[in-house]
C-alpha cells in the first residue's frame, strides 16, 4: 500500500466509523487492532512477535479489543492451547 493509498484510506468517511470503537483506547489496543489489519488473523504471541510488544500488553489489548467487540476470538484446530485473533471491525 502506499503512502496515497493509506492516506486516502484513512480520510474515508466509512473507515473513520469503522475505527470508532479502537479510538479511545490505549496505544497498545490501537497497535494489535492495526496490526490484526494487516495480517488478519494471528495468535496471542504471532501479535506480541509482529508487534514487540510483552505478551501481558498484548494479552490486555486484546481483552480491551474484545470488551469492545472489535476482536473476535476463536480455537485454533491445530493446537486447541493457542487462540486466534481476528479483527471484527
Amino acid at each position: 500500500m502506499s503512502t496515497t493509498e493509506a492516506v486516502e484510506r484513512e480520510s474515508d468517511p466509512q473507515t473513520e466509523d469503522r475505527w470508532a470503537a479502537v479510538r479511545d483506547m490505549p496505544p497498545s489496543a490501537k497497535l494489535v487492532a492495526k496490526i490484526l489489519d494487516y495480517e488478519d488473523t494471528l495468535t496471542q504471541s504471532e501479535i506480541a512477535e509482529e508487534s514487540l510488544l510483552p505478551p501481558r500488553t498484548v494479552r490486555y489489548a486484546l481483552s480491551r479489543l474484545e470488551d469492545e467487540g472489535a476482536v473476535d476470538s476463536r480455537f485454533s484446530f491445530s493446537d486447541a492451547r493457542k487462540r486466534l485473533y481476528t479483527l471484527n471491525i
